[in-house]
């Protein structure tokens, strides 16, 4: 076999395809220089303003993989029942200066993109995965959101300020969520350090108020289904799913709290903000046929409770496919994007999470989106000016709009390499699928195991999208990465 499916190979066809869609795969030698003085400088400086919370029981949980670490969460139990949730972010801010060598590239590229064999980070990762990273015994500087959560889940009140912390245990989505969802022995993790288990019980108690407080509000609580490919000695194996589990939710749920109090504080103090938002779905009609086909008569106009309360009913009757059903509602709501908000303006809030603000705040290490809004609200802690006019925030959202989706292009473009490695042994099955687009460049389809996207060549007419079909794999290109079906109707 040739080097088709290797790993250099697929990095070499991942830097291709990161330069054709208006990347900067490269980090300029003025940004290495600038990286040179950040790490001769030593510890940022630290004034009388930042709290020292070094002392707390502080802990990250995130990918077993992940070397770059935006976050790290803490939770006490007050007298009253309420329970105090802090969301340690890291400062990013303070080591990278605005319109400096290292600013421009992460305001150009905008996001970390992730492939199978490379991940091209948006800052350089002596930044990303050490400096600027809450790794586990590292006194490190933090935006901090302090949040109170009534026993209803509502967060009637927050705080935003600067913090010195020090992550005290590096911990993993993968052991955590086995643990919390099996009721087993706690990870070594947890052992080692004492109470680390009762707060990783505790936030996830406050992680169940949020989650109820926001479905009571008519959030949408859908399951995707991720996938990655299985590397071996360098070369494509197979594409596994990852699942859900409870340690992603706990951390999703502190993430949202933590956007939409961030978005309100900006407001309450009338900045100029840049938010994140889902605006009300164009193809409605699509999700009312979705539903009728179960037997649920949804409004004629969108109406968000509504679809809640059928996603949540599909949830409980049927779990095993409602990930199909949950691909199918996403794609006709369609995706987020980054809007300017004045004060005094209304940008439409976000539909899926029922809230009406919300900023990209907690991963400042990976998206430049959560930099930009962390140093509004730091402007606004130290009472400056903001560090953007309107004009500039405005700008800064309609490009990382455009990259966003040619970061998602690149990563799909990857995906479908990928996943035409693998396929190219399957020509000629057929496969369970669900329509997940149809538009002047043809009709699209994703099977479900392993998930694979691709394109219908025969038999899409008539087709809408969310609609189930059986298809047979008809070719799968690694080299092109397009994988063709013909659908059974």
């Amino acid at each position: 076999m040739s080097d088709q499916g290797s790993s250099n190979w697929l990095t070499e066809r991942a830097h291709q395809a990161m330069i054709e869609n208006g990347f900067e795969p490269e980090f300029s030698p003025a940004v290495w220089d600038q990286m040179k003085a950040i790490q001769n400088a030593g510890e940022p400086a630290t004034d009388a303003s930042i709290k020292d919370l070094r002392s707390l029981l502080w802990s990250s949980i995130d990918n077993a993989s992940s070397r770059d670490l935006d976050q790290i969460e803490w939770a006490e139990r007050l007298p009253n029942g309420d329970i105090r949730v802090l969301v340690g972010i890291a400062d990013v801010d303070s080591l990278v200066p605005l319109y400096s060598p290292i600013d421009m590239h992460a305001a150009q590229n905008t996001v970390t993109v992730y492939t199978e064999s490379k991940i091209f980070p948006m800052l350089p990762e002596e930044l990303s995965t050490d400096l600027s990273s809450l790794n586990e015994d590292m006194d490190r500087l933090a935006v901090v959101a302090d949040m109170t959560v009534k026993e209803n889940g509502d967060v009637p009140e927050s705080t935003f300020y600067r913090a010195l912390v020090r992550n005290r245990a590096k911990l993993s989505y993968e052991k955590i969520g086995d643990w919390l969802d099996n009721d087993g022995d706690p990870p070594e993790d947890l052992q080692r350090l004492p109470d680390l288990k009762a707060q990783i019980e505790l936030q996830r108690e406050a992680a169940k108020r949020l989650a109820a407080y926001r479905r009571s509000k008519g959030a949408l609580e859908f399951e995707s289904i991720e996938s990655s490919a299985v590397m071996e000695n360098g070369e494509v194996k197979g594409i596994v799913s990852v699942q859900p589990n409870s340690a992603r939710k706990l951390i999703e749920n502190f993430m949202v709290a933590a956007n939409v109090e961030m978005a309100e504080f900006l407001e309450a103090h009338g900045s100029v903000s840049l938010r994140r938002v889902v605006k009300t779905p164009a193809r409605w009609d699509g999700i009312v046929r979705i539903a009728a086909e179960y037997g649920v008569q949804l409004p004629a106009e969108p109406d968000q409770p509504a679809l809640a309360e059928f996603l949540a009913k599909r949830r409980a009757e049927d779990p095993e496919h409602f990930p199909d059903l949950s691909l199918s509602v996403v794609k006709l709501i369609g995706s987020g994007e980054y809007v300017v908000e004045r004060p005094g303006e209304d940008t439409g809030g976000h539909f899926g999470l029922a809230v009406r603000d919300y900023a990209h705040s907690t991963a400042p290490n990976r998206r430049f989106t959560d930099i930009v809004v962390q140093r509004l609200v730091k402007a606004v802690i130290s009472g400056r000016p903001s560090p953007y006019s309107a004009e500039e925030i405005e700008s800064i959202a309609n490009h990382s709009n455009e990259q966003e989706k040619a970061a998602r292009k690149v990563e799909r473009k990857m995906r479908k390499v990928v996943a035409a490695t693998v396929m190219q042994r399957h020509v000629g099955e057929n496969f369970e699928a669900i329509v997940t687009g149809i538009t002047p460049s043809g009709t699209f389809a994703r099977i479900l195991r392993p998930p694979v996207d691709g394109r219908i060549e025969q038999g899409e007419h008539g087709l809408n999208v969310g609609q189930k079909v059986t298809v047979r794999l008809l070719s799968a290109d690694p080299r092109t990465g397009f994988i063709d079906f013909a659908a059974h109707h």
